[in-house]
């Protein structure tokens, strides 16, 4: 266990409630390291946005801690960990495992000076990628997909829910707003599940700045979340699978503190 206490560290009460996701030990290879160490050091990392080398020493070497997180990434156990620990939180929510009502927004981050790919937002003026997610009416995220700042949103949201909609068989209603709008997304949506539409959550008629909307303002206080992880406010990684990654682990950490 990590020897020094960060606002990061897991409880003990935290622990016993994440420790049953994590993946077993492989019986063959080195001596398995503390998971629970692995756990801290994540979530220290993506909380306080410092690089992989400038780990505090107490986590042990960085390397090994990298080695679990693209291990982990390449396996798929962030997803699987955060998606248990989703159906525990609306569980404790007073909630259906299984949500049936979805919103659907993208948020474009900066990207840093890393060789992976990454395009120019004209609405946005950012260069960097952009995170299309799909959260339920909890804020809690159902699906990520990161994709160059440039891909339009309609464009976004199909190679998101071309996956996502594969294993989120139970969703009736997707919620957006008007960057999803017209019928051709609308029926695409339908090809790919003919019993979920598509409502759209448009400003007021003659609205000028900043107002709460119906359903949307769910999934900008998840982006809110994001920016509190200072891994997130730009984009780091050089691979969108590991930005997707951080989102998830970011997630956990979040839900981990509503369990305990």
């Amino acid at each position: 266990m990590t020897k020094t206490c960060y606002p990061t560290t897991l409880t003990d009460e935290q622990w016993q409630q994440i420790k049953v996701h994590l993946p077993k030990p492989k019986k063959r290879g080195r001596p398995p390291v503390d998971r629970r160490h692995i756990l801290n050091a994540l979530l220290y990392l993506i909380r306080a946005g410092c690089q992989w080398r400038m780990l505090p020493s107490d986590f042990g070497p960085w390397q090994t801690v990298y080695h679990y997180y693209r291990s982990w990434q390449r396996e798929g156990h962030w997803v699987s960990i955060h998606d248990r620990l989703r159906a525990q939180v609306r569980q404790a929510a007073g909630k259906e495992v299984r949500p049936t009502a979805a919103i659907l927004d993208s948020q474009t981050v900066r990207s840093a000076d890393h060789t992976g790919e990454t395009g120019f937002d004209a609405a946005k003026k950012t260069k960097g990628r952009k995170r299309h997610v799909l959260v339920d009416t909890l804020g809690l995220l159902l699906a990520v997909c990161v994709t160059p700042a440039s891909t339009p949103e309609r464009s976004g949201a199909r190679q998101l829910l071309g996956v996502a909609l594969r294993w989120l068989g139970w969703l009736r209603c997707l919620w957006c707003d008007s960057g999803y709008c017209g019928p051709e997304f609308a029926a695409w949506v339908r090809t790919q599940r003919r019993n979920l539409s598509v409502e759209v959550v448009a400003r007021r008629k003659g609205q000028r700045g900043f107002a709460v909307l119906p359903k949307r303002w769910i999934v900008e206080r998840t982006f809110g979340w994001f920016m509190k992880q200072r891994r997130l406010v730009r984009d780091y990684e050089v691979k969108t699978e590991h930005a997707e990654a951080c989102v998830y682990i970011a997630m956990i950490g979040i839900m981990i503190r509503k369990l305990a």
